[in-house]
C-alpha cells in the first residue's frame, strides 16, 4: 500500500516535468531573436495559423471605434467602412507582418518596423523617454531564472497548448500573449496576440490605405 503513494507523486512530477519543456523553447525562441536567427524562426513558427490570427485581430480592432462614443449613426457608419476596409486590406497588410524577420522586428522591441506606423505611445512630437515608456517591451530572457516569471504567468490550456504573456510584469494592455502549440516532439509559436493599442494603429494604418484608395478609385468632378 505504501507504494501506491508513489502512483500519484509520479504522475505529478510527471507532468510538472511536461509543463516546463514549452518554456525550454520559448528561452531558445527569445536567444534566436536576439541573434535574429531567422532560420531557427521558420522552424519554430507556424506562419499560416499566424497569419489568420492576425488578421482576425485586425478586423476585430477595426470594427471597434475608440474614444467617447458619439452619435450612433455616424458611429455605425464609420464602423461599417473600418469593417469593410478591414476586409479587403488586412490580409496583404499581413504579409508583410507575418514573416521570419517581422516577427523577429516584432518580438525584439515590440514594434513591428515594416508596417511603418510612427512613434509608438502618442504624439509624434512627444519626447523618446515618453514613447519608450508607452511602447510594449519584447522577449527578453537573458538567464533561466528569467522563466520564472513566464512560468506563473503562463495558461496551460490541455495537454498541447501554452499561452504566455510577454513581457509579464506589464500590464494587460501592454504585452503580448504568445501562444505555443505542441506538434510531435517540439513546440512551436502559432499566435502573437498583440497589444490592445497596437491593433489599433494597425486597424488605423488600414483604415488610411482605404480612404486613400477610395479618393484615388472616386471619378472626377464633370467639367462645366
Amino acid at each position: 500500500m505504501m507504494r501506491l503513494w508513489w502512483i500519484p507523486i509520479s504522475l505529478f512530477l510527471t507532468w510538472f516535468v511536461f509543463t516546463l519543456t514549452p518554456f525550454w523553447m520559448l528561452y531558445d525562441l527569445a536567444s534566436a531573436v536576439q541573434a535574429r536567427d531567422v532560420g531557427y524562426v521558420e522552424r519554430h513558427v507556424n506562419f499560416r495559423i499566424l497569419r489568420q490570427s492576425m488578421i482576425r485581430q485586425i478586423s476585430a480592432a477595426a470594427s471597434q471605434p475608440r474614444g467617447q462614443p458619439g452619435s450612433e449613426v455616424e458611429l455605425s457608419r464609420d464602423r461599417q467602412r473600418l469593417i469593410e476596409a478591414a476586409a479587403a486590406l488586412a490580409e496583404p497588410l499581413t504579409e508583410s507582418l507575418v514573416t521570419a524577420q517581422s516577427v523577429i522586428d516584432l518580438l525584439d522591441d515590440g514594434i513591428p518596423q515594416s508596417l511603418d506606423l510612427g512613434p509608438l505611445g502618442g504624439d509624434a512630437a512627444g519626447s523618446d523617454a515618453e514613447r519608450k515608456i508607452d511602447a510594449p517591451a519584447g522577449l527578453r530572457i537573458d538567464t533561466i531564472s528569467r522563466l520564472i516569471p513566464y512560468y506563473l504567468s503562463s495558461e496551460m490550456r490541455g495537454f498541447r497548448t501554452l499561452v504566455i504573456a510577454v513581457p509579464p510584469e506589464a500590464s494587460r494592455s501592454q504585452r503580448f500573449r504568445l501562444r505555443l502549440r505542441l506538434r510531435g516532439w517540439s513546440w512551436r509559436l502559432v499566435e502573437i496576440e498583440l497589444p490592445s493599442d497596437l491593433r489599433f494603429r494597425i486597424a488605423s494604418k488600414v483604415a488610411r490605405a482605404s480612404s486613400r484608395t477610395d479618393q484615388d478609385a472616386a471619378p472626377p468632378p464633370p467639367l462645366r
